[in-house]
């Protein structure tokens, strides 16, 4: 049975796009949005860093084709300035970019390596209570020996902030188990306003980066800094990991797949027949094989070999081992 519209909500789609990998990423994320959400409401916005001081490297995407296609698809390409983050931390863009969206505009956020597999108007937001992907490993903190466990070191950033701890707590997880405490993956967020949800999550990510607790000082923030300020920015703003109906996000209507050997080897069938449907257009197809890991992956038929490696009823349970099997095999690329 078809998934009955949700609601007639207008949101806008954002995801960063510069020079490299990812202006080929934001291609395949627009084709895929458009392929699979024809009635697509709201702007679909690619946020691109400029040139600057916080950049060695021209990060613009100079590839005016890149550029032609995108606005085919009714991207609009939208500069935005680093301030304080850049090439020494490109997860930043990801909070930086927040200030050029249109204020008091309800907003969803995606990283670039993803793909929209089903109708994205169909997905209830609540835009009052922002959340994020659960599609996560417990990557951040890394309790040592003789200093805190989760507890001290989560508890220590909700007092710096005067964020009320135990609110925040899944209590069906055990004490001091990673899956206790509000952690997300970046890949994905939303909420009512992009400047307000961009403001504290810039002012707590740089609050962490320059005057970090002391219960901190083992820890490192990079490249975690983005993934350690989300769920502060989260319950501050109302929210949780529980807003959103399983199985969507991350699901049946979106795939974050991070490289495309990871998504052959480890995603759905549905995931692969978009990514290979989206591509096949003689104009895109030109365009993409400008991207040498697309062109493998998919024109020369590589990602098939990938898949051919895995059981998917039994794929490895950590990503690292998915990782070392590809490359074993001769077949990873980024």
């Amino acid at each position: 049975m078809a998934r009955k519209r949700a609601s007639s909500q207008t949101f806008n789609v954002a995801v960063v796009g510069q020079q490299g990998r990812l202006a080929y990423e934001a291609l395949i994320f627009a084709a895929s949005l458009r392929h699979c959400t024809p009635e697509f409401k709201g702007r679909l916005i690619v946020a691109e860093p400029q040139a600057g001081p916080q950049w060695e490297h021209d990060p613009t995407i100079k590839n005016g084709d890149i550029r032609t296609a995108l606005e085919s698809l009714g991207a609009e390409i939208v500069p935005f300035e680093n301030n304080f983050f850049g090439e020494s931390y490109p997860y930043g863009n990801k909070i930086e970019m927040l200030k050029v969206l249109p204020k008091d505009e309800p907003f969803v956020f995606f990283d670039t390596d993803t793909l929209i597999t089903g109708d994205l108007q169909s997905v209830p937001f609540d835009f009052n209570k922002p959340t994020a992907s659960m599609r996560r490993e417990g990557t951040w903190p890394e309790p040592q020996l003789y200093g805190p466990g989760y507890t001290g070191l989560w508890k220590s950033l909700y007092d710096k902030f005067e964020l009320d701890f135990e609110s925040s707590l899944d209590l069906s997880q055990p004490d001091e188990y990673w899956k206790r405490y509000l952690y997300f993956n970046a890949g994905f967020f939303f909420f009512r306003c992009p400047r307000e949800f961009g403001a504290k999550f810039l002012h707590y990510a740089l609050a962490i980066r320059d005057n970090p607790p002391v219960e901190l000082c083992a820890q490192s923030f990079d490249p975690w800094l983005d993934q350690i300020a989300l769920p502060l920015t989260i319950h501050a703003l109302g929210g949780g990991r529980d807003t959103l109906p399983d199985g969507l996000i991350d699901g049946e209507i979106s795939c974050h797949y991070r490289f495309l050997p990871l998504l052959y080897a480890r995603e759905s069938d549905r995931a692969i027949e978009v990514l290979e449907t989206v591509t096949a257009p003689n104009k895109l197809k030109k365009v993409l094989k400008g991207s040498n890991a697309i062109k493998r992956m998919v024109y020369q038929g590589r990602g098939r070999k990938v898949r051919a490696l895995f059981d998917q009823d039994h794929l490895p349970r950590r990503e690292q081992a998915i990782r070392n099997v590809i490359k074993k095999n001769g077949f990873w690329i980024r």
